[in-house]
Parts: structure tokens; sequence; C-alpha cells
């Protein structure tokens, strides 16, 4: 395949994964790394994505700035950091494709059950009680341990990120500064140990112009779905996370 194809293609998929991000403030990393391993290869991938990964998510914060919880914010990353260092710790340990299994089980019943309950109807979200914001909190240092050991923690802390913060802004935007500082972290340490390099930086530079397509059309829809349809379209995206992930496993068992 000739490489202004492969280009076009990697492209085109940063683009519609990332016109989701704008919208919805994650999923743009989890569903767009197969597509773009099969044409580029997972080594250069990942960097590249968790690369313009972060510059959509300081995009997004800096158009709204006032979209951003950083009482939840703080609380979240505390709770990330207990469970990431255990992750990094314990990966050879732990049973990868089990863990995978019934993460992405669980994406897909949380999806499925956030769209049953949603209804057709729209209801504001009930008021968490102390003690089933405490529950939904144990997601988030779950979520830091799978991020630590496979990178896949980022489900985890949207199951207790949808309901801590109902509002569709606030969610994106502390989603986004979320991003930033655990993606701040993963690519200083690939600089340090000399992982990025300028064949990932090219490829980065050739789908930045579509990342910036996705974002600026997204973040205007995100201001036009109501709280009801944008509710949705997270379910959904958990959905087609877990459907993503699962076909990944069928593949690489």
């Amino acid at each position: 395949m000739p490489d202004y194809v492969v280009f076009l293609l990697v492209g085109l998929v940063v683009f519609i994964t990332h016109y989701q991000e704008g919208i919805t403030g994650f999923g743009c990393t989890v569903l767009a790394v197969p597509f773009v391993t099969m044409l580029v290869g997972l080594d250069m991938a990942v960097p590249m994505l968790v690369i313009i990964g972060t510059l959509i998510a300081i995009g997004i914060v800096l158009m709204d700035r006032r979209g951003v919880a950083w009482g939840e914010y703080g609380i979240i990353v505390v709770l990330m950091m207990i469970g990431v260092p255990i992750g990094l710790k314990a990966s050879s340990l732990l049973p990868e494709t089990t863990l995978r299994w019934v993460l992405a089980g669980f994406m897909v019943v949380v999806g499925i059950h956030g769209i049953i309950k949603q209804g057709l109807k729209y209801s504001a979200p009930e008021k968490m009680s102390r003690t089933k914001r405490a529950l939904l909190s144990l997601f988030v240092p779950i979520g830091g341990v799978m991020q630590g050991a496979f990178g896949s923690g980022g489900p985890l802390l949207v199951i207790y990120a949808t309901r801590a913060m109902p509002n569709k802004s606030v969610f994106r935007g502390t989603l986004c500064i979320v991003w930033i500082t655990l993606n701040s972290i993963i690519i200083g340490t690939w600089v340090k140990n000399g992982v990025i390099t300028g064949e990932i930086l090219r490829l980065t530079a050739i789908a930045l112009p579509f990342m910036l397509a996705g974002m600026f059309l997204g973040n205007r829809a995100h201001y036009r779905v109501n709280e009801v349809a944008f509710r949705r379209i997270v379910y959904g995206v958990l959905i087609l996370s877990g459907i993503v992930l699962i076909t990944q496993l069928l593949k690489h068992p």
C-alpha cells in the first residue's frame, strides 16, 4: 500500500475518533489503536495516539476552561495514582488476558445498562449518596492498576465520572485534565527512554491536522447535544470500546 494511502487512512481514523473525543472527552485512543496499528504497527501507533490524545485534551480545556471540577480532578488523580504503581509492579504477575476479558465485558454491560436506564425521556441524574459515591470511587484506583499494568484504566474511571459529574461539559473538561496529567507522565517516560523517534514525530505531524479538524467539529457538536443524548453517546462509546477490546482479544488470545 502506498505511503500516502496509509497516511490518509490513519488521518481518517484520527479524525473520526477525535471527533467523538471532542464531544465526550474520552475514548479516542482506545478506539483508534487497533485500526492505526494495522496500518503502521503498534510501536508507532500507541505513542502517536497518546501524543495527539494529550494535545486534543489540552485544546478542549483551553476552549472551555470553566468546564473543570478541580475538586473531582484532585480526587481522581490521587485515587488513580494509588493504583498505577501497583499495576506497574504487578504487570508481569497479573493475568492480562483474563482481566482484559473482564474489563471488556464490564464495559459492554455498563454501557447497555446505562442506555436502558436512561430511557427515552430526559431525567436529571439523582444526587449520589456518600455510600454510593464511596463504592463507585473504588473503580478509580482499580482503573489505576489497569492503567499501570496494561494502559486500559480509562473506562473504569468513566464509570465513576458519569455519576460524579452529570454535567456534560464538567465531565468532559475534568476528564481531559486527568488525561493531560497521566499522559504527560507517560510521554516524559518515553522521552527519557528514547521511545519517541523521528518517525513517530513525523506521523504525529501528519495526523495533527486531522485531529484538529475532529476536535473543532466535535467541540461544536458537544454544545449542540442535550444532556440525555450526551450520556447515551458516552455509554455508546463504552460499549464500542468494549467490542473493540473483545475483537482484539479474539484475534490475539
